[in-house]
């Protein structure tokens, strides 16, 4: 009975004594073995490891893409301009060693991150005027917030993976005034195009009215010149017709005088009975 009950002692203790002798490690983790408070070796192999019992411990850490946010902070970029700015950072710890020794456990890694990951966003931002986080600079600051943000974190045995601003927002107070003044130019331009528009319709006009006038002059006297030429070549064709009978030309040319001077109904001729103008109106 003595000797049952011993067998099965040493077997519980023997079985207590394996299980804290040895430990499972997942392929998302590491860890390190720890010795009164040193640390003897990293793990990172996942399976199957031991340690002596009881003397050491075991300290299991990620090993796994984390991320960690900054909060919403107001900073003032290069031209004096404020700006909302929210960003987080994704990291993973590549030196557990490194991490043990300066910041011990997880929430205190991510207050230390979230710390230097601010002081990097106002340092960066600060360096650059208020459009390039609005425009297509925006993914080299945040690269370059990466950049500063790694050198920091791989103190503490973590590297940084990637950066990126979430948000970049103007104060209300300031956005109601830059929209203002927005709408102000925009506004501006519109009257300067349409000054400009109204300006050139009124040269165009003018242009063309002076072309018109030009035409109209040009057409009237060439109207005039070929009027004169005409009348001109009619008078000489008349003349050649008529130098055979200069009794007939003097009629003809007597009877276009009545025509003019006799149109109207108004017309007043004061002559003699015995003019020679009416000799071919009065019978002899």
């Amino acid at each position: 009975m003595n000797n049952s009950i011993l067998k099965i002692t040493v077997f519980l203790v023997g079985l207590f004594l394996l299980l804290n002798s040895i430990f499972v490690l997942d392929q998302r983790q590491q860890a390190m073995v720890i010795q009164f408070g040193e640390s003897v070796r990293t793990v990172e192999e996942a399976g199957l490891h031991f340690k002596v019992p009881f003397i050491q411990r075991v300290t299991f850490f990620e090993n796994m893409i984390l991320d960690v946010s900054a909060a919403e902070k107001e900073v003032l970029a290069k031209d004096q301009k404020r700006i909302i700015v929210n960003a987080y950072a994704k990291y993973r710890i590549v030196d557990v060693l490194k991490y043990y020794q300066s910041v011990r456990s997880s929430a205190q890694a991510k207050s230390r991150l979230i710390s230097d990951l601010e002081s990097s966003i106002r340092q960066v931002v600060g360096e650059e005027p208020l459009t390039a986080l609005l425009t297509n600079e925006r993914a080299k600051i945040m690269k370059r917030i990466a950049t500063i943000l790694n050198e920091k974190s791989m103190k503490a045995g973590i590297k940084i993976v990637d950066v990126r601003i979430s948000r970049a927002d103007l104060p209300k107070e300031n956005s109601a005034a830059i929209y203002s003044r927005m709408q102000t130019d925009r506004e501006k331009e519109a009257k300067e195009f349409r000054a400009q528009g109204n300006e050139e319709a009124a040269l165009i006009k003018s242009e063309a009215d002076k072309n018109a006038r030009n035409i109209i002059a040009d057409a009237k006297k060439q109207a005039e010149i070929l009027r004169g030429e005409g009348d001109k070549e009619s008078n000489r064709v008349i003349a050649e017709m008529m130098s055979g009978d200069t009794e007939f030309y003097s009629f003809y040319k007597t009877l276009e005088s009545y025509k003019n001077s006799l149109s109207s109904e108004n017309t007043k001729m004061v002559i003699t009975p015995d003019s020679d103008y009416l000799r071919y109106l009065i019978k002899k």
